[in-house]
């Protein structure tokens, strides 16, 4: 491999460390929202795609190595995926160990990355041979997905009597662009629909502000105060098996190993089972807490990166919630990746293994050392300066940019439109993956009846 060209790949991978360690530790940044529409943005801008998911795991790393911290430190998870792990961390904070807390979920991602990139490779040169026979079927797949994702949801009812319906909206937008005339009939809107599903809570709280009598109930000059306390320093370059007890390391790993097995499933709904499942008989509640929250965070890392690279390298299709959500510029971003044209077919096996590792080491090199030595003090200054309402602010405009990219003004009110419809949807307590999922069975879907 080209000298240069590795040379950029540890530069993407530096960079996409250090911006997602500052983004993972900001309070309630979702991973698709902040990741998804970044990749995109360096796909369009021609980056070679080795360096772009190099770039792209480094960061999944980095994301899911600090927002554990503001969990342990305010209660607050850093992401949708650390929210399971908020109850297991306040009992250790309210025993006086946020500390520990801290260095216990950073040394389970840690075990998680290491168990779930060589298995994840693993099983991808697995399930290759069979890539081309599972793609044929991704029409019945996306919806069983639908299907499968409905029924595991808390209200499971509610989301099976929207699939059809959000199907209709999104394929007659479409339909209404071809036949105006904004777009070609051989092009298709995709891009911005996802990234309007992704901030779909945020379209619908910022239309809410519209209306007067939700305005004057919301709280006026509230703050909230957040303690920190200082935390006993870790000498040298910590090791996660020390910080780890014996047991820990064993259901982190056991849990990790899962998490990849079952890369197709649901991350949140894995993570909150198999977190019950590990820690149920231990009685103390600290030793109970420590095993949760380090299981949980090996198993969030890993099914993360297992739902990006076993889709990537078998299928070349998003068959999974973490390919279709954060990942999924790496499998479509119009028009420089398509279905048939992605980093599927254009990587070897090679170059995802040399991208996944340098990405992967990088980012657990530099992001380790500094979470679990520095963390208290990165998460007062994420807290003190860098609003989130700033970092929401930026994926809005983004995506509200590429909506008009895709098809014009008239776009960016169908974006709005399917924003309002997956905000009110996600509310209620559909979640983002059976959206997600129904979004790329639409046209299979809708297809039935013609």
């Amino acid at each position: 491999m080209d000298v240069t060209l590795i040379v950029q790949m540890i530069i993407a991978a530096v960079l996409g460390t250090a911006i997602y360690t500052i983004i993972g530790i900001a309070p309630g940044t979702d991973e698709t929202a902040v990741l998804a529409p970044v990749t995109l943005v360096l796909v369009l801008a021609g980056l070679e795609p080795i360096i772009i998911l190099t770039f792209f795991i480094a960061a999944i790393v980095a994301k899911k190595l600090t927002d554990s911290i503001p969990v342990a430190v305010a209660g607050i998870p850093g992401g949708v995926m650390a929210a399971p792990m908020v109850e297991h961390a306040m009992v250790l904070k309210k025993y006086g160990l946020p500390d520990v807390s801290i260095r216990k979920m950073a040394s389970g991602s840690v075990i998680g990355t290491i168990v779930a990139v060589p298995v994840s490779l693993l099983l991808a040169s697995l399930l290759a041979p069979f890539g081309e026979g599972i793609a044929e079927y991704a029409g019945p797949i996306f919806f069983g997905g639908a299907i499968f994702l409905a029924i595991m949801s808390k209200n499971r009812w509610l989301a099976l009597a929207t699939i059809l319906p959000f199907a209709i909206l999104i394929q007659g937008l479409r339909h209404l662009y071809w036949g105006i005339g904004i777009i070609p009939e051989d092009k298709t809107v995709f891009t911005s629909f996802f990234l309007g599903i992704t901030i779909g809570p945020i379209i619908l709280k910022l239309f809410e502000l519209l209306n007067r009598d939700i305005r004057e109930k919301l709280p006026r000059h509230s703050k909230k105060e957040i303690k920190v306390k200082k935390q006993s320093q870790v000498k040298g370059f910590p090791n996660p098996f020390k910080i780890l007890d014996k047991k820990e390391v064993k259901t982190a790993s056991i849990a990790s190993f899962t998490g990849v097995l079952t890369f197709f499933m649901s991350p949140v709904g894995i993570t909150i089972f198999l977190g019950e499942v590990f820690t149920k008989h231990i009685k103390d509640p600290v030793k109970r807490a420590s095993r949760a929250i380090s299981s949980m965070d090996g198993l969030t890392n890993a099914t993360y990166i297992s739902g990006t690279l076993i889709p990537l390298i078998a299928i070349g299709l998003p068959l999974s919630p973490t390919a279709i959500g954060p990942a999924i510029a790496l499998f479509q971003a119009p028009p420089v990746l398509t279905e048939e044209h992605n980093l599927h077919h254009l990587l070897s096996m090679n170059e995802f293994v040399f991208a996944t590792v340098i990405g992967a080491v990088i980012a657990i090199g530099l992001t380790y050392y500094i979470t679990v030595k520095y963390s208290q003090q990165i998460c007062a200054f994420v807290f003190k300066y860098i609003p989130h309402e700033a970092l929401l602010g930026v994926f809005f405009g983004l995506v509200l940019m590429l909506a008009y990219r895709d098809a014009g003004w008239l776009n960016i009110a169908g974006v709005l439109l399917i924003g309002l419809v997956a905000g009110t949807l996600h509310r209620w307590g559909v979640n983002y993956g059976v959206q997600f999922m129904v979004l790329y069975a639409a046209p299979w879907m809708l297809g039935l009846f013609v």
